[in-house]
């Protein structure tokens, strides 16, 4: 029966804290912005954010791999 009350109290407290649920919303804006950025982006590597990407990997490469040789 302890454990009930507890279990009872426990919930009582959650339902009363309202800090959890603003964290909660931030997270599920958070999601919602990077869904929107991946859908308007890409997450391809040919595509996209990901070409970008490794378009500006590669060119680093060939700076440092220059750099390195002369």
């Amino acid at each position: 029966m302890l454990h009930y009350i507890k279990a009872k109290e426990a919930l009582l407290r959650l339902r009363a804290d309202k800090d959890g649920v603003v964290s909660f919303e931030y997270v599920i804006v958070a999601a919602c912005i990077v869904a929107a950025v991946a859908a308007a982006f890409g997450t391809d590597a040919t595509t996209g954010i990901g070409s970008a990407l490794s378009s500006a990997i590669s060119t680093i490469a060939t700076t440092v791999t220059n750099a390195a040789s002369a």
